[in-house]
C-alpha cells in the first residue's frame, strides 16, 4: 500500500462498546479509523449495564447523551436487600444526587442500545470504515515505520498499513497475542445468570428502583432498561462451569435451584423470564502489559473484571477517551504515546477491578461476616453510601 504512517488510519480489532467508543474519540481527535469486527452483523446481545457518571463524561463529550437519552433509566435508588430474611438493609442514593455531585448522570442501559447509538455515530462518519465478518492474524513492521495488519474477511486474506492497531476485541481478545508477557483471561468459579423480562409481566415493587440482594456464594442485581419498559435481571452465584464455550443457554430450573433457600418473591422473579443465558466470569489481570510497539489493548482486552463494581463498560470508554488524549494526529513516536496511555490508565483500573474483587468477597458473606456487614450498611446513609465511591464516578475525560 502506499499509505504514508501519517495518512494511514487507525485499526481497532472489535466494534464492542469499547472499539466503538474508541473510534469515535480518535476519530474526533483527528484520524481516519478502520474497525474490523468479527461477527459476520452487530445483531443484540448481552443484556444490562450500568453508565455512571464517569463513563456519562465521555459519553458527553461525544455528543452522545442526547441521543442515549430516551432509551436509558435512571433509577432514583440502589435499594440492598437480604436474600436470607428478605428485609431491606440499606438504600444508596443514584438518580439526582450522583448527577448533582459529579455533572453526568447514572444511567442504567441495554447493552445493545448503548452500542447501537455509537454504531449509528460510527456509520455516519466517512473517516470511520467498519468491516464485518473479520479477523486480525498478524501485523508486521511496515517499511515506512508503522504497521502492516493482516487479517481475513469472509475466508479472504487481505491487510491494511496502519499507525497503530488497538485491540478491543474483549475477554478472548486474539490482540492480546500480540503482545508479549500478557496473561490470559482465567474464570473466577463465578457465573453469571442474565435475563430481561417486559416490565408489566412482574409486581410493581419491581419497576422503579435498582435492587442488590445478597446472600452467601451469591447474589442479585436487577434494574429497569429501554426507558422502564424491561426489567434486566442478574443473578449471580459460585459454581463450576462445565460448558463448552464461555456463555450458554441455562436452564432455569439450574438457577431456581441455585436460589432455592430465598424468598418467595425473588423465586417467582426468575421465573418471570422465558429464557435466560448464562456466562463464566472471567477476569484479565490489569497488571499486565497493554502495550508492544505500535499495539496497544483496550477494555476487557486489557483488564476485564468482575461485574461487583458495574465498571467494565466504564473502563472501556475512558480507555477511548484518554488513548484519544494521547494520539494527536501529529504524534510522531506512537509507540511511546501508547505507553503513555498505558501509564496513565493502569493505576486507576487496577483500582477499580480491586474494588470489583473486594466487592465480589462482600456481597457473598456469611454468618458473622454478613451479620456485620449489614450493620455497617445500616448505619449508612443513603448519600454517604453513594459517595463512597467519589473517586470512580468524579472521574472526567482530558480536554
Amino acid at each position: 500500500m502506499s499509505e504514508t504512517p501519517s495518512s494511514a488510519p487507525i485499526v481497532i480489532a472489535g466494534a464492542g462498546i469499547g472499539g466503538l467508543s474508541a473510534a469515535l474519540a480518535l476519530r474526533k481527535a483527528g484520524h481516519e479509523i478502520v474497525v474490523l469486527e468479527r461477527a459476520t452483523n452487530l445483531k443484540e446481545v448481552g443484556a444490562g449495564l450500568q453508565l455512571s457518571p464517569n463513563a456519562c463524561a465521555v459519553l458527553a463529550q461525544l455528543g452522545l447523551l442526547d441521543a442515549l437519552a430516551p432509551k436509558v433509566y435512571a433509577p432514583p435508588n440502589l435499594e440492598i436487600w437480604s436474600g436470607q430474611t428478605g428485609d431491606k438493609i440499606s438504600r444508596v442514593e443514584l438518580g439526582g444526587f450522583l448527577k448533582t455531585r459529579h455533572g453526568n448522570p447514572f444511567w442504567v442501559v441495554h447493552r445493545a442500545d448503548l452500542q447501537n447509538v455509537l454504531l449509528e455515530a460510527a456509520s455516519s462518519d466517512d473517516g470511520i470504515r467498519l468491516i464485518v465478518d473479520t479477523t486480525v492474524e498478524d501485523i508486521t513492521a511496515s517499511p515506512f515505520g508503522g504497521l502492516t495488519c493482516s487479517f481475513h474477511t469472509g475466508g479472504n486474506a487481505n491487510s491494511q498499513t496502519c499507525k497503530a492497531l488497538i485491540g478491543a476485541d474483549g475477554v478472548w481478545s486474539k490482540t492480546r497475542k500480540l503482545v508479549p508477557e500478557h496473561q490470559n483471561a482465567r474464570f473466577s468459579g463465578q457465573v453469571a445468570y442474565r435475563a430481561t423480562v417486559p416490565i408489566e409481566n412482574v409486581p410493581e415493587r419491581w419497576h422503579k428502583n435498582s435492587g442488590l440482594w445478597l446472600h452467601k456464594r451469591s447474589h442479585l442485581v436487577h434494574y429497569p432498561i429501554r426507558d422502564g419498559q424491561l426489567l434486566n435481571i442478574v443473578a449471580l452465584v459460585e459454581e463450576p462451569w462445565q460448558d463448552e464455550t464461555w456463555s450458554a443457554p441455562a436452564r432455569q430450573e439450574d438457577l431456581i435451584h441455585n436460589f432455592r433457600h430465598w424468598p418467595s418473591d425473588v423465586r417467582n422473579l426468575l421465573n418471570a423470564p422465558d429464557s435466560w443465558l448464562k456466562w463464566a466470569l472471567c477476569s484479565v489481570d490489569a497488571s499486565g502489559p497493554w502495550t508492544h510497539g505500535h499495539v496497544a489493548l483496550l477494555g476487557d482486552s486489557a483488564h476485564a473484571m468482575l461485574p461487583y463494581m458495574a465498571q467494565g463498560a466504564a473502563m472501556a470508554i475512558e480507555d477511548a477517551a484518554v488513548l484519544a488524549h494521547h494520539l494527536p494526529p501529529n504524534t510522531e513516536n506512537i509507540p511511546a504515546a501508547l505507553r503513555a496511555y498505558e501509564e496513565s490508565r493502569k493505576a486507576r483500573v487496577r483500582t477499580v477491578q480491586a474494588q470489583a474483587f473486594r466487592n465480589a468477597r462482600t456481597f457473598h458473606m456469611d454468618g458473622i461476616l454478613a451479620a456485620a456487614r449489614n450493620t455497617v450498611l445500616r448505619l449508612s446513609g443513603a448519600q454517604k453510601l453513594a459517595a463512597r465511591f467519589d473517586n470512580i464516578y468524579g472521574w472526567t475525560p482530558p480536554q
